[in-house]
């Protein structure tokens, strides 16, 4: 039952960010970039000091490197394979985007997350599961804010925008149920699966994240934002054991 309360809580964290937006629409690209490298810096100590020392905890170097590499070869083939528009904040609002083709690159970047919290809570490793799962939810928060922000910036109707913003939660719940679903059935592959799973989310933020924080000559503030957003996750970490 926890579990199950853990799971829904850090997918809800997506839908509960979109609101705001609702009532913000003129967000300054500061704001963004440093929300995302916030962001990225939580995503970055979830993965480095809490699933790759369990995966070291549970298995071995070999079992990591593995399932690492497996996590970012399978995203990369998701972004060549897929159809997907990226989240470039710098489109002005005057040209529509493709709810559809954003939804898969949201899909993309959610469902590694979903399975980390999945493949933690299986893993039954202390709080780990609650550790990954409040990770991914306070990143999901601002996520949602600039997803539903996006989709309002691109005329599409703020209905609507939460509606979607609300789909990739969805995508991202489902993702963690079959992490854990998958995960619990076969015991061994837990150790691959939080592997995978910090593999992923260190490629959305290299790839993703990063990037796209940095585009507009905000590198130091958000460069700052990263630095604060892993100091958060790492000081919650610390007051969980």
């Amino acid at each position: 039952m926890i579990v199950n309360i853990g799971i829904i809580i850090s997918a809800l964290g997506t839908a509960v960010g979109a609101i705001p937006a609702l009532l913000f629409s003129n967000v300054s690209h500061r704001v963004k970039d440093n929300i995302l490298a916030y962001s990225a810096g939580i995503m970055v100590a979830a993965s480095t000091y809490a699933l790759i020392p369990s995966t070291l905890k549970l298995s071995n170097m070999f079992v990591l490197v593995i399932g690492i590499l497996l996590g970012t070869t399978t995203l990369i083939l998701l972004e060549v394979s897929l159809p997907h528009l990226e989240m470039d904040h710098s489109i002005h609002s005057n040209q529509k985007s493709n709810p559809v083709l954003f939804i898969t690159a949201m899909a993309i970047h959610n469902i590694p997350e979903g399975l980390s919290v999945g493949v933690s809570y299986a893993s039954h490793l202390d709080d780990l599961g609650s550790l990954v799962s409040l990770a991914i939810g306070l990143q999901n928060i601002p996520e949602g804010f600039l997803v539903c922000l996006f989709l309002i910036a691109n005329q599409t109707p703020k209905g609507q925008a939460l509606l979607y913003t609300s789909i990739t939660a969805t995508i991202e719940l489902v993702s963690s149920f079959i992490g854990l679903q998958l995960t619990g059935k076969y015991l061994d592959i837990i150790p691959y699966g939080l592997a995978f799973a910090a593999g992923s989310m260190l490629f959305v933020v290299y790839k993703e994240l990063i990037p796209e924080s940095h585009g507009d000559g905000n590198e130091r503030s958000a460069t700052f934002s990263f630095v604060i957003g892993l100091l958060t996750m790492i000081f919650i970490t610390e007051l969980l054991k």
